[in-house]
């Protein structure tokens, strides 16, 4: 059984979590081998970034031992970088697992908490400057939807966790697995407007 763990705070921003979690769940709906599971601090429910409210599987103290660990972005981030029961948890849940990923501003908590600190990493567009300042990531990359680092994995800002999540059931099982998930979701981004940034 492989167990990917989401973990979720006050603020998450809701794409980041929830595209992941999509990826995840399609996945273990094809394989029986497969458990995902939220956990935040104190279980209960969380409430996110613009205001979705998502009943936790499990606080920090019954969390099971997980193989792929995913930290989501968003303003809580802000808040819960300087958390040490989080931060403490996170460089300890990071040990035993297979992979350790992020999308937008989790990639904050991996550098403080310690699984990213001095590899290359990347985050939303607007919080490149956030995360530089922190200076605990080795380098933050511009441009790039995700970035591996061992077995560190962080992804740009919201959609782009659905992107790393693909690509990471890709590595863990085959691409062709991977391929047959992004259909079920019928992910095909054709987006209606390009992004004038």
């Amino acid at each position: 059984m492989t167990t990917f763990g989401i973990l979720f705070f006050d603020g998450t921003e809701e794409l980041d979590a929830v595209g992941p979690w999509e990826v995840f769940t399609m996945a273990s709906k094809q394989r029986d081998d497969i458990a995902v599971v939220s956990i935040s601090e104190h279980g209960g429910t969380v409430t996110c970034n613009k205001g979705m409210r998502i009943l936790m599987d499990h606080g920090f103290a019954d969390a099971p031992k997980l193989d792929v660990l995913l930290v989501p972005g968003g303003q809580g981030t802000r808040t819960e970088v300087d958390n040490p029961a989080l931060l403490q948890w996170i460089e300890k849940t990071a040990k035993d697992c297979q992979w350790v990923t992020s999308v937008c501003t989790g990639s904050l908590l991996l550098a403080e908490a310690g699984p990213a600190a001095g590899k290359r990493i990347t985050t939303h567009w607007g919080a490149m400057d956030l995360v530089r300042k922190r200076a605990k990531a080795g380098e933050v990359l511009e441009g790039v939807r995700y970035v591996r680092d061992g077995n560190v994995v962080t992804s740009a800002g919201v959609s782009a966790g659905i992107d790393m999540a693909l690509w990471l059931i890709g590595e863990i099982y085959t691409p062709g697995f991977a391929r047959s998930v992004q259909r079920n979701m019928e992910y095909d981004p054709a987006p209606p407007y390009a992004a004038e940034v």
